[in-house]
Parts: structure tokens; sequence; C-alpha cells
């Protein structure tokens, strides 16, 4: 049997930034052959991988490039089953790199970001090393790139579960910030009503109808006259426009000045809003508890028991 050095874990750790146990075992049953080693991690980490692939990943981190001229940029979501990996270093430098390759080649989806060369490898070669490494599935969710002729300004929040990029016309770079953070607490759906979807609109107006329509109801059991056609048409209207203000950026109170619209600030500063993209952290993904999460529990209950 040839004799593992810690030199040999150490130069074999370094090529495929496997753990040093992962190493020594691959190395052992290489019976030394580098080489061979390499080849068997590979394949162990991409089981690994293939392993963890069905779990859920709802956690995670948004994170944001900026050019240094505030002109180009590009948020990422990249996401992880368990907020502790969240926090590893390897998982937030991948997900700082990714943003900066959206940037720099704008691949038109996520797949075509998974086959960009990315540190010597494909960004999904990468990304299934490091399932290897971390035990946890990842996934690239989304991203968006943003290129303007005025400045481009970002906020993260939260432990980097909130992210906005921001394109701002006009204005400065302490309006762009304040209105960036305003995104991130008030979270609009769009900069006004035309950005809106019609499904949207018409959720809430029916939800208006119903209400109304139970109103009048409401009236006729207690023997009082129901509201004529003409003001229920108004209080339905009126409802649909308080939702408008509410998920809409230009309708919505500034954050530091309630008593001013984002619409007004803007028009008093002589700026707009070109664009925003607002990321949360697993935001719509159905929350599981998982294989990996059980497991990971009941090694902790058994280590507490000992």
């Amino acid at each position: 049997m040839a004799d593992i050095t810690a030199s040999m874990v150490k130069e074999l750790r370094e090529k495929t930034d496997a753990p040093m146990m992962e190493c020594k075992k691959a190395l052992t049953e290489a019976e030394g052959d580098m080489g061979k080693a390499e080849e068997l991690l590979r394949v162990k980490l991409g089981s690994k991988a293939s392993k963890a692939a069905s779990r859920v990943t709802a956690e995670g981190v948004v994170a944001i490039y900026l050019a240094p001229d505030a002109k180009l940029g590009a948020i990422v979501e990249l996401n992880c089953e368990t907020d502790f990996v969240a926090k590893n270093d390897d998982f937030l430098a991948l997900a700082s790199g990714l943003a900066k390759l959206v940037a720099d080649q704008n691949p038109s989806d996520v797949a075509a970001l998974l086959a960009l060369p990315y540190s010597g490898q494909t960004v999904d070669a990468v990304r299934t090393a490091l399932i290897g490494k971390i035990g946890e599935n990842l996934s690239v969710r989304r991203f968006q790139r943003l290129a303007t002729q005025g400045r481009l300004a970002s906020y993260i929040h939260g432990g980097a579960k909130i992210g906005v990029l921001l394109d701002l016309v006009g204005g400065d770079e302490a309006l762009a910030r304040d209105l960036a953070m305003h995104i991130a607490a008030s979270k609009p759906k769009a900069i006004s009503r035309d950005g809106v979807s019609a499904a949207d609109i018409d959720r809430e107006r029916n939800i208006a109808q119903l209400k109304a329509a139970e109103e009048q109801q409401k009236a006729a059991d207690e023997g009082r006259s129901p509201k004529s056609p003409e003001i229920v048409t108004k209080m339905i209207e009126g409802s649909v426009q308080k939702f408008l203000k509410e998920v809409t950026l230009l309708g919505q109170p500034f954050v530091k000045d309630d008593k001013l619209t984002v619409e007004q600030l803007l028009k008093q500063r002589q700026a707009s809003v070109g664009a925003f993209n607002l990321f949360i952290v697993g935001e719509g993904i159905e929350k599981k508890s998982n294989d990996f999460a059980a497991e990971v529990a009941a090694q902790a209950a058994a280590a507490a028991g000992r």
C-alpha cells in the first residue's frame, strides 16, 4: 500500500477543492496515483451533486455587481438548502463572481450562464464541485443585467436576503441609494400602473366586487338600503386604485417622508426611474423539509445524547 503523505493530500485538495478526508480516501483508493485520485474525486463529487439535485433550495443570497462608472450592473440569486451554507465563504464568492460574469458576458438565461467559462471550468462544473464539497444542493435561480446612460444604484439588506438594482435617470447618488432602500422596504411590483399585470388588477377587482356584494347583502339582511350601483362601482374602482398605489413605486409614500409619494419626490428632483430589479431570496419557493435537513437534525440529536 502506497504511503499517503500530508503533502499529497494538500496537493490534491488544491487541485480539486474537495474536503481533506475525501482527498485522502481517493489517494488511498488510487494507491497514491495523483491523476487517478483526481478522477475518482470528480466522479464522487458528481455523484454527490446528483443525489442533492432533488432537494429544495429556498435559502441563499442575492449578489450584485456594479461597474466602477455605475453604468453597468447585474443582480443574481444563488440558492442553497440551509442558511448556514448561505454564509459559507466559497458560496458567497461564487455568488459575487456570477454577478460580475453576468454583467461582463450578458448570458441570455440561466442555462447559458451555467455554460460560460469560469475559473478554468464551466459555471456548472464549479457549481457541481461546490455541491460535492459542501454537501448541499446549490442552484442559480435567476439574474438580471442593467445598462444605463443614467446612474445605477444597489442595495443589499438582511444578510443578503433582499437585493435591489436601480436605474436612475437624473438626480444624484444619494437619491439613487435612497430609492434603492425604499424599494427594498416597500417592495413595489412595478414602476407604474403600466407595469402591473392585467391578471393582478383583475384579481383585485374581483376581490373588491365580492366584498361589495357581501356589504350589499349585509345591508339587506339588516333592513338597510343597499348602495346604488353607481356608488358600488366607484367603491370597487377605488379599491383597485388603492391597490395600484400600494404596489407601484411611483404611487407609494416615500419611506423617508411619507407626505411625499415617490412620483412627487422624483418630480422635485427632476429625475426618473428607468428600471429596477428586486430579488428576495426564496420568494415564491415552497419551503419543504427535506432529507438533508432531517439528517442534520438527527446527527445533532445523536451528538447531544452522547
